[in-house]
């Protein structure tokens, strides 16, 4: 990797803040390119055009995610005075939609939380645990790696909210339900006493919970629970999570807070969810709607 390049992403981590599995995409994705055509702040116009043949097998989306990082990095080197153009003209721009986010129904997070509190009563920490990060997962809609590197200090005292650092180390409070509230009381008291770790979830001697570790529990809860486990996921659950506030008549904007979305947009994808319930209330509410039934 260039010294440009590693320039880069330091900036991206001092400066923006950039989660480590940002970071980690954004270096694999730098290294790819400089693969391709060599030294990105060096590489001329046309050898920055010849990236689109390289892409050509990729889906739009991870095109589109690479090229990203190339403009940012072009507009970096620029404001370094590395380059005097911007070659990001050349990239390729393909057109990618949002893809739906997965959608639980409320009979499949019944079935996953019968088993889950099942599991959990016969006093088992693990099991503890497990039902503890399900109901902040679901009950809070915290991502994957907000939840695993909770420290004890983000648990509520005084107020039912948990203190969370999300992407780019924005803090936000988000609210902790009763059932959520109970079930952390039983794992505080099981949780192993390791003096020199600071997380709610502790794994090792100072470190926490990986994420992989939480995928794989979540998946064997599902299948346990007699559900697909390839549709059970921590993120399916934060989908749950909005989708289900949505339904329940939460504000978009309020919804976005409690995610902690940076831009509307992203808390958007949630309305189609709502479709079938929009249709409903016009078909029931609409004056024309008695008209046409009575004709």
């Amino acid at each position: 990797m260039s010294a440009a390049t590693e320039a880069f992403l330091a900036m991206l981590a001092a400066e923006r803040g950039a989660a480590r599995n940002t970071l980690a995409a954004y270096a694999r994705d730098l290294a790819q390119a400089e693969e391709a055509i060599g030294d990105l702040a060096a590489a001329d116009r046309d050898a920055v055009a010849g990236l689109a043949r390289e892409w050509a097998s990729l889906a739009p989306a991870s095109v589109a995610r690479k090229a990203s990082a190339l403009r940012q990095f072009f507009g970096f080197a620029i404001d370094e005075g590395w380059r005097s153009d911007d070659p990001s003209g050349a990239l390729p721009a393909p057109r990618t939609r949002r893809p739906l986010p997965k959608v639980l129904g409320h009979d499949q997070i019944t079935a996953l939380f019968a088993r889950a509190e099942e599991e959990a009563a016969s006093g088992d920490p693990k099991a503890v645990r497990l039902l503890a990060l399900v109901e902040l997962l679901y009950g809070s809609g915290l991502r994957a790696t907000e939840l695993v590197s909770l420290p004890l200090g983000a648990v509520p005292r005084d107020a039912p909210f948990l203190t969370v650092t999300g992407k780019g180390g924005a803090t936000r409070l988000v609210p902790v339900g009763a059932r959520a509230l109970e079930a952390l009381g039983r794992w505080l008291d099981l949780r192993p006493q390791v003096p020199a770790s600071r997380y709610l979830f502790p794994s090792g001697k100072t470190g926490h919970l990986s994420r992989v570790r939480l995928f794989q529990m979540l998946k064997e809860l599902a299948a346990r629970a007699g559900l697909d486990p390839a549709g059970i996921s921590p993120h399916v659950l934060r989908h749950a999570f909005a989708t289900h506030l949505l339904e329940g008549g939460a504000d978009l904007r309020v919804l976005q807070t409690l995610l902690g979305h940076a831009d509307i947009s992203t808390t958007q994808i949630y309305t189609h969810v709502d479709a079938a319930r929009l249709v409903a209330l016009v078909n029931s509410r609409h004056p024309l709607a008695s008209a046409a039934t009575s004709d």
